[in-house]
């Protein structure tokens, strides 16, 4: 909890943001903007390049490929293994399914593995793409045993029904920009602060640095949830995107996730002594974020050199949470290690910011 003095600053503080209106206007402009942009190239999304190299004649292998061909979600072609691997290759398919000479299996022979080329580096929709093809071999299975299902797949049934490419990229998109809203602005703040002369006359009162840090780290903060609630509501209204998980338990993982890229924006600020400076300094510190965090594409098909810090970045956590709950309806139980991470990380940027200020370097 914030003491007395805090809030007190903090408050202050929130006057101070809430008068530079221009700012305020575009720091909620441009990430509706951004949301719209991808919707809208997304929207018209063309179905999916499939290759089928099937070498079984049974009638389930036939069922599996007319049941793909009627799915307006992909375009079905035929061939032999090498040939659409050679396509995939060249870039011409973008998923090649195999269906291996004894496929389906005999009664106790055990299963026959379809097998499934992609490269996941460049196909970013697999995560949804394979549910769905593991849907359909089930129901054929199923319909082939006459049997009832041994275990409820209800919600990956209902998720792969509703849930579409946008709505897979949502959380990893709010990240981003809430982890870019709250670097800059927090940074941004602490230049502006030594630029106008603000900190040298905070440095004359009896106030400590761990003070100073979280009030404006919270006033921000409120900066912050109010450019959350307005992309998030975007999102939902105007987008139409899916939330299969608890709404308020999504809300509250990205507040989280505000207060940990606030402290890191702090620490940036606190380095940088010039405005330009706040963007270059900034700018290492976000996109390899973007890069590296599975915003866009997962963090598996990356060079397994990489792959190791890309797991501990700060945004990993944030993306990981936020996903898990929106598209598998996780809660707050089940994305503990994404929380546990985001709170290491929180206690590290607050520990930084308030060991990095110094009072007397901004008097001198």
């Amino acid at each position: 909890m914030l003491s007395k003095l805090q809030r007190h600053l903090a408050k202050d503080f929130m006057k101070i943001f809430l008068r530079d209106r221009q700012s305020i206007f575009f720091s909620l402009f441009f990430p509706v903007v951004f949301l719209s942009i991808f919707a809208f190239v997304r929207g018209g999304q063309e179905p999916i390049p499939l290759g089928v190299a099937s070498e079984s004649d049974s009638a389930v292998a036939g069922q599996l490929i007319q049941s793909l061909r009627e799915d307006p979600a992909f375009v079905v072609v035929t061939g032999g293994e090498a040939e659409l691997r050679e396509q995939l290759i060249a870039g011409e398919q973008m998923l090649v399914l195999v269906l291996p000479a004894d496929f389906p299996a005999v009664d106790g022979g055990g299963a026959a593995r379809a097998r499934l080329l992609a490269d996941t580096s460049q196909f970013n929709q697999l995560p949804l793409v394979e549910p769905m093809l593991e849907k359909k071999l089930m129901v054929i299975e199923r319909q082939q045993r006459g049997e009832a299902p041994m275990f409820s797949l209800e919600v990956e049934n209902v998720q792969a029904l509703s849930q579409s490419y946008l709505d897979f990229l949502l959380p990893g998109l709010l990240a981003m920009m809430l982890m870019q809203l709250s670097v800059a602005g927090s940074g941004y703040n602490v230049v502006e602060f030594r630029r106008k002369g603000i900190l040298k006359r905070l440095f004359v009162t009896p106030l400590r640095p761990r003070d100073f840090v979280a009030a404006i780290v919270a006033a921000r903060l409120g900066i912050v949830l109010i450019q959350l609630t307005v992309m998030l509501a975007f999102a939902l209204l105007v987008l139409r995107v899916n939330i299969i998980g608890n709404l308020a338990e999504f809300y509250l993982v990205a507040i989280g996730a505000s207060a940990v890229f606030l402290t890191i924006g702090f620490c940036v600020g606190s380095i940088a002594k010039t405005q330009q400076s706040i963007m270059a300094i900034g700018n290492i510190v976000i996109f390899p974020q973007i890069v590296l965090s599975g915003v866009f594409y997962p963090i598996d098909a990356m060079p397994a050199l990489v792959q190791p810090l890309a797991q501990v970045l700060p945004l990993t956590f944030v993306v990981s949470g936020m996903r898990d709950i929106a598209i598998a309806g996780a809660s707050l139980l089940e994305i503990v290690p994404s929380l546990i991470g985001m709170g290491v990380w929180f206690v590290i940027g607050f520990a930084l910011a308030a060991r990095m200020f110094v009072w007397k370097d901004v008097a001198a």
